[in-house]
């Protein structure tokens, strides 16, 4: 029963992920920045191999400083 719980969890991420892939490189931003941001998602892929609940959470609050407006610095 947990198992089916972790794949439903994982699918969700996964399409989570993919989303937010596609709305980042949808914003009209300097290059820095979406450089920022696929980095940070990167990040979050990298830690749902090993923390997937974990990985869940990153990925909501990403996508609410997303959705916010709420950007990193440029990267030079």
């Amino acid at each position: 029963m947990e198992h089916d719980g972790q794949l439903q969890l994982y699918a969700a991420v996964a399409v989570r992920l993919k989303e937010a892939h596609s709305k980042v490189r949808a914003l009209q931003v300097p290059e820095g920045v979406r450089m920022a941001l696929t980095r940070k998602l990167l990040v979050i892929t990298a830690a749902a191999k090993h923390d997937l609940a974990g990985a869940a959470r990153r990925l909501e609050r990403f996508t609410e400083d997303l959705d916010e407006g709420r950007f990193p610095e440029e990267e030079r």
